[in-house]
Order: structure tokens, then C-alpha cells, then sequence
């Protein structure tokens, strides 16, 4: 196995030719054989026994030649590309461009690999802090929350139903004037304003009184679940049940001992405002981090690949489907459900996957600028520490993280603090 030329192509990808020689082959094909041997039945020969020129002979002098090859990628030409100073960011694509049993075979190899960075006048960065004020008005939404959450509901019989009520419908839905499935129930309790229902359902329910019997227009949206329904006209037959509207607690300090740990409602408001100043502070750091990283990225010179974007954008959507996962959803149902595709969902992680991209090159580019170090024993710390917080043993956390991603991103995170820690905060 030799690697016989580099081309390179563009800013990040590369073209490689690489070679295996007659014997090298030979070895491969030699492998496949006894591999495949085992399934081989040639009459006048046992199962398993036929001699490998016969099954050649039989089946075509190439019979073996798939088989070989694949090998040859996993046990030559890999290590080969694995053995350059190229750092991959997404999988090779690897061609055969001749074989033969007396010339052996020759590899095209296409490899993207991570772009050359430049970034200069990284610490120092100046930006303004701005911690949002806490106000009276932002107590008094904190409290109306918590008298919501305790409010119960009452039966109203004096006016129509209004937004914000929960009405009691029985309703059938029809389409052409024929019933379809999944559009009745009975004793139904609808939020009205909450949105649940198709747009253009709940607003019409608005202004009906208790007893009424009542038909609603409605189109379903272009891309709803059911497709027979999506983008149709239909029309729903309603009776109002009932009409229930939330009665709040009265604001006095027995309902703050009741709903809270507090006694007055003085010590609640004060215990609110605490924490939420506290959350302003958080909120603060937080965003004046962002503003740094920002102007990093405006430092940065390098020409990405759109590939990058694209891992990173796959690992969003990933991340996603796995906290659906854990409560119970799946990311078909989701979409289905939010009325969206997967392209639509790739394009809401569009620009911050490529802030991320930017902000890791930059992050990289200074820990190699300053020279920083992670020894072992802070990889295997970093690493002790993962696999306690996923409740896993270490060598479970090895098997799915190289020890080497590990470090790179203890080097990451350093370089982080050197440009925060350096930077001009103003406020």
C-alpha cells in the first residue's frame, strides 16, 4: 500500500491516489476466498472444499474481487488516510479506478479536511454589559401566575362564552356533508385562545351562550396530519355544554400561606424579586458571553465547507430526538404534529450551527496560538467526570468518546477562558 499522489482541489478537500500492489491483492483476494469458501457448493467437491481457480473459473476471475476490496479499505487504505497530517470532517468518498490481479488496485480517495484558520486580536474584545431591571410589573406577572396555577374553575351561566373560558362542547365534523373519522367527541373541555384546535374553531365557539346548538366553517391547514383533510373546507356542528371560567384566589396573605412556604405576601414579593434578579444576573453573563463570541467570529478568517454546517446541523437534530425520546415523543410524530418537515427543521438550526462552527474554529485556532496544554490526567479527570454525570463507567464513556475529543475540547474550553477573561466589559 503506497500513497502515490495528493492533489489538492479546493481550499478544504483533497484528491488521493493510493495503491495497492499486485501482492497486496493477491492477499485480499486470497482472504475473500477463504471467507466465502464455506458457502461455495460446486458438484464433485465438498461443501467448503472447491479449490479457489475452480470457483474463479466457474464464477468469473472478478468473483472475489468486491469482497477484497472492501477489505483492502478497511485494512489499507483507511490507515493510509489515517497516517496523512489531514484532519477529516466528514467521511471519504473512495472509488476504484483500476484493478487487475498483475497491476493490483488503484484508489481515488476525496477527503474534506478542517479549513486553515487566521484569527487575530482576540483578547481585549470590548463589549457592554446590560443587566435588565427588575420591576413592580414583573412581581405582579410573577404573582398572577401563581394566582392562575391556584385559581379553580366555576360554572358561568350569565353571559357567552368568552376568550379565555373553557367551554364544554360536544362536536362532529363533516366534509361534504359526510361524517369523518376522528371528528367527534362529547363533553369535550376546550381552552378557548389556547390555540388547540384548528385556527378559525375556538373563535367561533365566542359568544355562543350555554344550550346552543351551532355549525362553524373552518379550513384545515395545507399540511395537516390527515391528508384527506389537509387544506379542505369543512364544517363542524357544536353544542355548548357548559361554560367554565377560572376563579382566582384572593391576593391576601392566607393565600400566600396556602400556595407558598411564605407567610406574608411582602416575603413572597421579596423572595420573587430575589430570584429574579438573580436570573437577570445569569441572564446577563450569559448574553454578554454571546456578544464576545459574536466579535470572535468576526475575527475569524477561513473558508468553511458547507459539510461542516451540515455535521453540526445533524447533531442539533439528533440532540432533539433524543429529548423527545425521553419524554415519550418521537420526531415523526412531532413534525407530523407541528405541522412541519424535516427541511423545515433543519433550516430553524441553520444559523446557529454555523455561529457554533465559527466560534469552535476560532476557539481552536487560539489554544494552538497559545500554546495550550491538557495532560492525560486532566483527559482521564474530564473523562471520570462524564461518565458519573450519565451515570456510566469510564471505559463505557472511552468506547463512545476518543480520549483525544476529550482533550481537544478541555483545550476549547480554555481557550474560551482566555478570551473572556480578557475581554473589556463595559456596565
Amino acid at each position: 500500500m503506497s500513497l502515490v499522489s495528493t492533489n489538492k482541489i479546493d481550499a478544504t478537500k483533497y484528491e488521493l491516489e493510493i495503491k495497492v500492489d499486485a501482492a497486496g491483492f493477491e492477499k485480499a483476494l486470497q482472504s475473500a476466498y477463504m471467507k466465502a469458501r464455506k458457502r461455495i457448493n460446486i458438484n464433485g467437491f465438498r461443501k467448503g472444499k472447491a479449490p479457489r481457480k475452480m470457483v474463479e473459473q466457474l464464477y468469473g476471475e472478478n468473483v472475489f474481487y468486491e469482497d477484497a476490496v472492501n477489505d483492502l479499505v478497511n485494512t489499507d487504505v483507511g490507515p493510509t488516510i489515517e497516517d496523512t497530517d489531514y484532519e477529516l470532517i466528514t467521511n471519504p468518498e473512495i472509488n476504484v479506478t483500476s484493478i487487475s490481479k498483475d497491476e493490483g488496485v488503484m484508489f481515488k480517495v476525496t477527503i474534506t479536511v478542517k479549513p486553515d484558520v487566521e484569527i487575530s486580536d482576540y483578547k481585549g474584545i470590548e463589549v457592554e454589559k446590560v443587566v435588565n431591571a427588575v420591576t413592580d410589573e414583573d412581581i405582579d406577572k410573577q404573582i398572577q401566575n401563581l394566582r392562575e396555577r391556584n385559581g379553580r374553575l366555576v360554572t358561568v351561566e350569565d353571559r357567552a362564552a368568552e376568550n379565555g373560558d373553557v367551554a364544554v362542547i360536544d362536536f362532529e365534523g363533516f366534509k361534504d356533508g359526510v361524517a369523518f373519522d376522528g371528528g367527534k367527541d362529547s363533553n369535550y373541555e376546550l381552552a378557548l385562545g389556547s390555540g388547540t384546535f384548528i385556527p378559525g374553531f375556538e373563535e367561533q365557539i365566542v359568544g355562543h351562550k350555554t344550550g346552543e346548538e351551532f355549525t362553524i366553517n373552518v379550513t384545515f391547514p395545507e399540511k395537516y396530519q390527515m391528508e384527506e383533510l389537509a387544506g379542505q373546507p369543512c364544517e363542524f356542528r357544536i353544542k355548548l355544554n357548559e361554560i367554565k371560567c377560572k376563579e382566582l384566589p384572593d391576593l391576601d396573605d392566607e393565600f400566600v400561606k396556602d400556595a407558598t412556604e411564605f407567610d406574608t405576601l411582602d416575603e413572597l414579593k421579596a423572595d420573587m424579586r430575589k430570584k429574579l434578579e438573580e436570573s437577570a444576573a445569569k441572564n446577563a453573563e450569559m448574553e454578554t458571553e454571546n456578544k464576545i463570541f459574536e466579535a470572535l467570529i468576526e475575527k475569524l478568517k477561513a473558508d468553511i465547507p458547507d459539510v461542516m454546517y451540515e455535521n453540526k446541523i445533524n447533531e442539533m437534530v439528533r440532540d432533539f430526538e433524543v429529548r423527545l425520546s425521553q419524554n415519550g415523543l418521537n420526531l415523526e410524530t412531532y413534525l407530523m404534529y407541528s405541522n412541519m418537515d424535516m427541511a423545515a427543521l433543519r433550516k430553524g438550526y441553520e444559523e446557529q450551527a454555523q455561529k457554533q462552527v465559527k466560534v469552535r474554529l476560532a476557539l481552536e485556532k487560539i489554544a494552538e496560538l497559545e500554546n495550550v496544554e491538557i495532560t492525560d490526567e486532566q483527559t482521564e479527570e474530564e473523562i471520570g467526570r462524564i461518565a458519573e454525570q450519565y451515570g456510566l463507567t469510564p471505559a463505557r464513556v472511552k468506547a463512545v468518546i476518543r480520549s483525544k475529543d476529550v482533550k481537544n475540547d478541555l483545550k476549547v474550553a480554555e481557550a474560551s477562558k482566555i478570551v473572556i477573561d480578557s475581554a473589556k466589559i463595559n456596565g
